[in-house]
């Protein structure tokens, strides 16, 4: 039997310290696995952004077994040092608010140090023998009692401290204490002595006030401890519980509570009990000097100090809400943010041509399509917006022009003694497509760059506005085959790009390569004279050159 004892002893023991030193890991409020199946929409919602609040996380419930001191305030001095055990189990509603439920056991005793002899009323001690005043042969008693208490509470348990601005975590926990429930207690005297008789209280001298503890301590070594009596209870006009006086009660108290790891803390705490009932000490009448006891108008009360050793409980779950701050997730987001909402940035643009006005060199009329700096478009360059040039495109000899962006060209001449008029006849495309740009190449390389084909861009739309215009294309340097191949490679390029990608038809392109007076890696291009004509394909000069 004994060997069972230890055993058991043991289990309990590594049941302890497993607790002790296994620590709760921190969880994150990200953490799905603390969170229950009802609430997991929520968490989704906060995960995603849409909701503000994250979902409050399963959290552990907290066992406690305490013991203490247990004594009653009533009509008979309370002995302080009388023992009281108790055990609850708590669980959190939020970070401020949990409940507890908690049964208490408590033995309380009492002894009066002063002479009683108005307990005519109180029918134990008459009972038993004890001559009251008024009476043949009355006698003093010494009134004393031992009750038995127990009671079960609901508590609500407002934590204190938890909310911290200027600190994560604390390791202790202030808590306030209110509730209700119902008490059954049990009380009796020690009237009697071993064999039976009656004590006489007449030989133990009735001392002063400062001489209390000497009359305890005759009056103590006198009693047994059989307290065979029972105390004068409410009888059958109150409900009993296992034949015991039954009363509803109200719980009011205050405790602390010191962390020793995530998973154990202890906790001091005081309670009292108030019961209204005048009879847990066995006594109700309150003591003249002259003539007959009175009921006293007050009911009595218990206090229980404790000190508990509390155990939280429960996997996949956060410790319970009141050591948690709340805090903690939102100064965590406020310094570093997982998510990120930015307004919509507002450029304003006064005059509505997509160009902000912190780069608008123009107020430009609406309508008018503009370039990068939002100056209106002007593709002659007449000096007449596009939005309200009525001839998009005017050579240069016909301006200056009208209001409208309309030139005066010159009446052809009659014949050939105009001067220059040839001359200005055979330039015409050159003067409508304007001076245009040349197309660079990498040294070596065929490949046309990004800004190569903006540059194109520039001259398809040239090419558009003149569609009676041919451009000639001419390639550079034909000292050696792979010069005469690269610049037939270049000129090539230009073509295709712009007849497969700007859409120009390929009879507008004068093939001209492996030309001198130029830069071996530059083609250029200009307008066609009037009446030029050449080829717009040529065969590659060493193909087999340019296939290695």
């Amino acid at each position: 039997m004994a060997s069972k004892k230890y055993t058991l002893l043991a289990g309990f023991l590594c049941l302890l310290f497993s607790s002790v030193f296994s620590q709760v890991e921190k969880r994150s409020y990200e953490d799905s696995t603390v969170i229950p199946a009802k609430r997991m929409p929520q968490h989704t919602e906060f995960l995603n952004g849409t909701n503000n609040f994250p979902a409050k996380p399963r959290n552990q419930w907290e066992i406690g077994v305490k013991a203490g001191l247990f004594h009653v305030s009533g009509d008979v001095p309370a002995k302080f040092l009388s023992p009281g055990f108790g055990l609850h189990v708590r669980k959190a509603i939020g970070y401020v608010f949990s409940l507890r439920l908690e049964y208490m056991y408590g033995i309380g005793k009492g002894l009066h140090w002063r002479w009683n002899e108005n307990f005519g009323k109180n029918t134990p001690w008459v009972t038993a023998g004890y001559r009251p005043a008024g009476s043949p042969g009355q006698e003093p008693v010494f009134y004393n009692y031992k009750t038995n208490v127990q009671d079960l509470s609901l508590q609500g348990i407002i934590t204190l401290n938890n909310i911290r601005f200027h600190k994560s975590k604390t390791g202790f926990n202030f808590y306030a204490i209110v509730g209700i429930g119902g008490t059954v207690y049990d009380t009796k005297l020690n009237l009697l002595d071993d064999n039976g008789v009656k004590y006489d209280w007449r030989t133990i001298p009735q001392g002063e006030y400062k001489d209390r503890k000497d009359t305890k301590d005759a009056i103590k070594d006198r009693l047994d401890d059989s307290y065979e009596t029972a105390a004068q209870n409410q009888g059958p006009r109150r409900p009993k519980l296992f034949g015991n006086t039954f009363k509803p009660s109200g719980t009011v108290g205050a405790g602390i509570a010191f962390k020793l790891s995530n998973r154990i803390n202890i906790a001091l705490e005081d309670r009292i009990t108030i019961v209204k009932d005048d009879l847990l000490d066995g006594q109700q009448w309150q003591e003249h000097a002259f003539g007959d006891a009175v009921l006293t108008p007050d009911y009595d009360s218990y206090n229980y100090l404790s000190l508990g050793l509390n155990f939280n409980l429960g996997a996949k779950s956060v410790e319970p809400l009141w050591w948690v701050n709340p805090l903690d997730y939102a100064y965590a987001e406020i310094r570093n943010p997982k998510i990120m909402r930015l307004p919509k940035p507002v450029l304003p643009d006064a005059d509505g041509d997509g160009v902000t006005d912190q780069f608008d060199q123009e107020q430009t009329p609406a309508g008018c399509p503009v370039d990068t700096h939002g100056v209106s478009r002007d593709t002659d360059g007449d000096g007449v917006p596009d939005c309200k040039d009525k001839e998009l495109v005017t050579p240069t000899y016909c301006q200056p022009v009208d209001a409208d962006g309309v030139g005066k060209c010159p009446v052809a001449c009659p014949d050939s003694t105009c001067p220059g008029w040839g001359q200005r006849d055979m330039n015409e495309c050159a003067d409508k497509l304007g001076s245009l740009p040349s197309i660079s190449f990498r040294a070596g390389s065929n490949a046309l760059t990004d800004d190569a084909k903006a540059v194109l861009a520039t001259v398809a739309v040239r090419l558009r506005n003149s569609p009676e215009c041919k451009v000639v294309v001419i390639g550079y340097c034909a000292s050696d085959k792979k010069q005469q191949q690269l610049s037939w490679d270049h000129v090539n390029k230009v073509i295709t790009h712009l007849v497969e990608k700007e859409g120009i038809s390929a009879d507008r392109f004068i093939f001209n390569y492996g030309q001198e007076g130029g830069d071996c890696n530059t083609v250029d291009l200009r307008g066609a004279a009037s009446g030029e004509e050449g080829p717009n394909t040529v065969a590659p000069p060493h193909p087999n050159l340019r296939k290695k």
